[in-house]
């Protein structure tokens, strides 16, 4: 009996040795691997990411093409494996419309673009019209009984309207896009609005009214152009010497003529140009759960260059786009030495994040891998700097999300926190009710609108945020690499645990 005892005793403490053998062998492993990421290396990174030969890699620009090349050349370097469907690179299209001239001329007199009348130059389309006349159809309502256009046909026709003075009131029924709409339903070729913010028109930026920037969901459906126009322009199609009081006078009944017969010249003569910038992913397949994927992202553009100030963005974000390369490289590194991770990874830098998470927003809506069996984003946007808030005690990292839909996430990055880097983790913007909403301003919350548990590690904002002095000398790198190490251990767990993370949150 007592030798059995003896045996069951030894049988316990045997596997407890065991266990306790397998998880110093499991922490030594990835500190084995974790410490391939230096502050040497991610120093050589930014240095070329954000120097001034990337132009400040401002998406679809050649700035942003030559960084993906050199990321490309980063991966390839590490063995990884090309992560577009046998392609380094997601293109995806974006557009950028810039106006050439826009004139409207009433009998000899002709009105400028930006200072008489202005158009949507995102959904306006090219058009000439030389019009006889313009049928005037006083508010545009069509409501019940009600009906402003009564008999008239307007097909094919240049149609005016006034927008009300006063919002809200009781005979005004419908909003103004309302109106537009159903005067395009109407077949209308162009549509005047009178408006009474039209005076101030000119005061706007001249160059920027006439580009759209870039936007990546065009409207295909067509609609008739439509000009939001000063009192001064219309009260010259109807004939009026005076037209200070033109949209009063008109709100307190003063008639005018159903067809206005003023020979009307609408000239709007666009460019519409597509270009195709991309996200660049970098693949490591996994062992026996290959099928499951990690996600670890960074955005790689920037604000690109306004005369000749570059805005390098080594902050934002060259920091995270250099411990995606290194942490890359990392994993690869253990792969070839045998010790892959369980689940496959994707490193994905992407591009369009400071035009609105476009690149994001395009993955996700265009997936490589299955959302369904993406476990998890970590992204990266700004870890190599130190916020106001922190000069006294720098050994931090924000984190942001990692509660949202996950409960097993904390946790994980915690526990990676304490077994290896020691950081600071202040979970201040992960508040709800944080004024500064940086939840919804990273690449990420592409990931969380899927339910897909995400982490945003960020070391807050600075003086050079968003500035062209957002140098490669500002940057901490010995904390740069702790905070990118975070990261790496985190991902090493998640990949190499038994079970998926689950999704038992759903806060968005």
């Amino acid at each position: 009996m007592r030798v059995a005892l003896v045996a069951i005793c030894m049988l316990f403490i045997s596997v407890a040795q065991a266990q306790l053998n397998t998880a110093v062998d499991y922490n030594t492993v990835a500190a084995r691997y974790g410490e391939t990421i230096t502050a040497e290396g991610l120093s050589r990174q930014l240095h070329i990411i954000a120097g001034p030969a990337m132009e400040g890699r401002e998406t679809a620009t050649p700035g942003q093409a030559k960084a993906a090349a050199y990321i490309i050349s980063q991966f390839q370097a590490a063995g990884l494996k090309p992560g577009a469907n046998g392609k380094w690179e997601q293109f995806y299209p974006l557009y950028s419309d810039s106006l050439r001239q826009s004139t409207i001329t009433v009998q000899n007199k002709t009105f400028l673009y930006g200072h008489d009348f202005l158009a949507d130059l995102r959904s306006g389309q090219s058009q000439n019209i030389n019009a006889t006349h313009v049928i005037y159809a006083d508010r545009g309502i069509v409501s019940g009984d009600y009906d402003d256009y009564g008999t008239l046909d307007v097909k094919g026709q240049v149609v005016m309207i006034r927008d009300v003075m006063k919002k809200g009131l009781a005979n005004d029924k419908g909003t103004l896009q309302d109106k537009i709409r159903i005067a395009g339903e109407k077949g209308a070729a162009a549509i005047l609005v009178i408006s009474p913010s039209a005076g101030r028109f000119s005061a706007l930026n001249q160059q920027k009214l006439r580009t759209t920037g870039l936007y990546w969901e065009k409207d295909t459906i067509h609609k008739p152009n439509t000009y939001f126009i000063t009192p001064t322009l219309a009260a010259a199609i109807m004939g009026i010497n005076h037209s200070e009081s033109l949209l009063e006078d008109l709100e307190k009944g003063k008639k005018i003529p159903a067809t206005v017969k003023t020979p009307v010249h609408i000239l709007f003569d666009k460019i519409a140009t597509v270009l195709h910038p991309s996200n660049v992913l970098a693949y490591l397949e996994g062992t026996d759960k290959k099928e499951e994927v990690v996600f670890i992202t960074a955005h790689y553009d920037h604000l690109g260059k306004n005369g000749d100030k570059i805005f390098y963005g080594a902050d934002d974000d060259g920091s995270g786009t250099s411990a995606v390369i290194e942490i890359a490289a990392a994993f690869a590194r253990a792969k070839k030495e045998g010790h892959g991770p369980r689940r496959s990874m994707v490193f994905m830098t992407v591009s369009g994040e400071e035009k609105g998470l476009l690149g994001s927003a395009y993955y996700t809506d265009h997936p490589i891998y299955p959302l369904a069996n993406t476990v998890t984003d970590l992204n990266i946007d700004m870890i190599g700097r130190i916020d106001p808030a922190h000069e006294k005690d720098t050994n931090y990292l924000y984190i942001i999300g990692d509660n949202k839909l996950s409960s097993e996430l904390r946790p994980i990055n915690e526990k990676a926190n304490n077994t290896y880097t020691g950081l600071k983790l202040d979970y201040k913007y992960n508040d709800p009710n944080d004024p500064e909403a940086f939840y919804y301003r990273s690449d990420h919350y592409m990931f969380a609108q899927h339910n897909i548990p995400i982490i945003f590690y960020f070391n807050g904002t600075h003086a050079d945020y968003h500035e062209p002095t957002d140098t490669v000398d500002k940057i901490s790198y010995a904390l740069l690499a702790k905070r990118a190490r975070l990261v790496f251990y985190t991902a090493w767990d998640i990949a190499n645990r038994e079970h998926k993370l689950i999704v038992d949150r759903h806060e968005k």
